[in-house]
């Protein structure tokens, strides 16, 4: 996924003005994310825009605004939404999502966001890259805390995340009142450890369902489950 744009079945997603390409990580989320219900969406660090045009695919009445604090995203973001057939239902801002937080005067069924997340990583000299992987400027202790007042009645929070914060952001959740509904633990291969966790938080207590999902049966084999996933998508599926 490396070229300067991936094209998907109903957009493409150019990213070479964007630090962070188009990844498994953000059409994990894309697709797996409850969204049905949702008439309002946000998507916090949006970066090509990916996430959001995946949503506003498979939600055809729902309205997202979509944020982020680099300008080569933002711009880019805005380029790609302007190509798709979701232009008229998604709006892009480069702001912080604290600063957005602070002003907002709506609430949103849906906040979803693929965080920066390498906390102890050495920092590349790129800053926009840095914005991207970093959580200086984003984590999802923010995502929570500023999030939590922004969901409407019944609304919840969907991230993507590296597996081995699957008990500190339960438990910072906790302090929030917000509890996990929904959670796929996300394994690149039959027989690597889990490496992502899909979770899904809202205001509302109840047995969480959890389950499993394998990327790959072998090396660039596709399983069933991620076929089945993301079949809306991708142009081979």
């Amino acid at each position: 996924m490396s070229n300067n744009f991936f094209r998907f079945k109903q957009f493409a997603v150019f990213q070479d003005l964007c630090a962070m390409k188009v990844g498994t990580d953000g059409v994990l989320l894309g697709a797996w994310t409850e969204v049905s219900a949702c008439n309002h969406i946000l998507d916090i660090g949006t970066g090509t825009g990916l996430v959001a045009l995946m949503l506003a695919q498979r939600n055809h009445k729902a309205t997202i605004n979509a944020l982020d604090i680099d300008e080569g995203c933002m711009t880019q973001a805005k380029q790609n939404i302007a190509r798709s057939p979701f232009a008229s239902r998604i709006d892009v801002q480069q702001v912080s999502f604290q600063d957005f937080a602070h002003h907002a005067d709506k609430k949103y069924d849906l906040i979803v966001s693929n965080p920066p997340y390498f906390q102890n990583a050495l920092k590349s000299p790129t800053l926009s890259r840095n914005h991207a992987r970093h959580n200086d400027s984003l984590s999802f202790y923010d995502i929570l805390t500023s999030g939590a007042p922004l969901l409407s009645e019944g609304g919840h929070i969907a991230l993507i995340l590296p597996y081995e914060f699957k008990q500190t952001i339960v438990d910072h959740a906790a302090t929030m009142q917000l509890f996990p509904n929904r959670i796929t633990n996300v394994f690149p291969l039959p027989d690597r450890p889990v490496k992502r966790l899909l979770i899904e938080f809202s205001a509302i207590e109840r047995e969480c369902v959890e389950d499993d999902l394998t990327i790959e049966i072998s090396r660039h084999q596709y399983s069933d489950d991620f076929s089945a996933l993301t079949k809306e998508f991708y142009l081979d599926k």
